[in-house]
């Protein structure tokens, strides 16, 4: 198992590489390059400038004695253009258009050395929560989910709600290039089914995998957060029936998991340690984080220790533990704390403290089932 940490790249993150060197235990950098828009070809000289970052060491820490290096292994994300979703053009875009794009972008990391790729097949938005900075009881702040808001807002006030709390950071899913689009999007998935998203998904993964093999990228699919349709719109990694539905749409071991299980147990009826079981052998990438639910149907993202929400995050990596994982897996939101809540913001769910906290404590788990084996 290689542990990671996600980082939005220089001048784009409150978090700065060195810092991330400096917390035990993590290897990867998980990266993106978060100035191409849906559709877009990745450059080589991009990638292999930022790649060439992340790797390398500074001047000026070399001359504090600093040697340890980090890789650039994970993606997170290559960012499927909705024509693709929709099996139609869009955006001035055709479906095959932007998929001759996704697989020269696919090629262009596989030569550069990337061995996975993050990616989310959910209409419109990426992600969806309610309060970015939601007061917990023990003084830090989080991400969280309020039902009712969620029942009674229209997408476009949402959008204004998300832009205006963002800390001047543009939010992965929330770029204001796609928000623009909002409402021919919105009109494009007008009586799209459930049916018509599986039959586009198969068409995109028998274009992209033979590139996948030949150049040796796996692709992980990030369930759809939260998991269950909103705004009438069809999500179609939800369910565990969802990732096996998926994992069937093409069988090459390239075709997999980025099994995200804060996303998955969102909806409490999902049984995260059971997925884990299930799926290991498809699962190129997890995030490991923890929710609370509350009988209302909200939730709020909390600590990873197991107890501190619904989440059996020690279960979780016990599982990857006895089966000797050997993918990735990062930390994923979490709280805001200290100097974060303050004069330090970073990009929502994303700041320093609370992920390295994250990753000692998904760490110790791991070695104490490695160790009493």
């Amino acid at each position: 198992m290689k542990m990671g940490f996600r980082w939005y790249g220089e001048g784009n993150d409150t978090v700065a590489l060195d810092q991330i060197r400096q917390i035990p235990g993590v290897e990867t950098i998980v990266w993106s390059l978060h100035h191409k828009q849906a559709g877009e070809v990745w450059e080589t000289e991009e990638i292999e400038a930022e790649m060439a970052r992340i790797t390398g060491i500074s001047a000026e820490a070399a001359a504090r004695g600093v040697t340890r290096t980090l890789d650039a292994d994970v993606v997170e994300s290559v960012n499927v253009h909705e024509s693709i979703k929709l099996g139609k053009t869009v955006l001035g875009l055709s479906r095959d258009e932007a998929i001759e794009n996704y697989v020269t972008t696919l090629e262009r990391l596989g030569r550069a050395g990337v061995k996975v790729v993050c990616y989310n097949f959910m209409p419109v938005f990426d992600w969806l929560r309610t309060d970015l900075w939601h007061p917990l009881p023990d003084g830090s702040t989080a991400l969280y989910y309020e039902k009712a808001v969620v029942d009674q807002m229209s997408p476009e006030s949402l959008i204004a709600d998300m832009e205006k709390n963002s800390g001047g950071l543009t939010l992965p899913g929330w770029e204001p290039e796609r928000l623009a689009s909002f409402s021919e999007l919105n009109a494009a998935y007008e009586g799209v089914t459930h049916e018509d998203m599986y039959r586009n998904y198969k068409y995109f993964l028998d274009a992209i995998i033979p590139t996948c093999e030949e150049y040796d990228v796996k692709m992980g699919v990030h369930p759809d957060d939260p998991p269950f349709d909103i705004f009438g719109w069809p999500r179609v990694v939800s369910t565990k029936e969802d990732l096996a539905t998926i994992l069937s749409l093409n069988d090459s071991p390239y075709n997999g998991l980025t099994l995200c299980l804060g996303s998955f147990s969102a909806n409490p009826a999902n049984d995260a340690v059971g997925a884990v079981r299930t799926f290991m052998d498809r699962i190129h990438f997890s995030h490991v984080r923890n929710i609370k639910h509350f009988p209302n149907g909200d939730f709020t993202e909390v600590g990873h220790r197991a107890c501190e929400g619904d989440v059996d995050t020690v279960g979780i990596m016990a599982a990857y533990a006895e089966a000797d994982y050997t993918g990735y897996i990062r930390p994923d939101h979490g709280r805001h704390l200290w100097d974060e809540n303050t004069t330090n913001k970073p990009r929502p769910g994303y700041g320093l403290y609370d992920r390295a906290l994250g990753i000692q404590y998904l760490l110790g788990v791991w070695d104490t089932v490695r160790r009493g084996r």
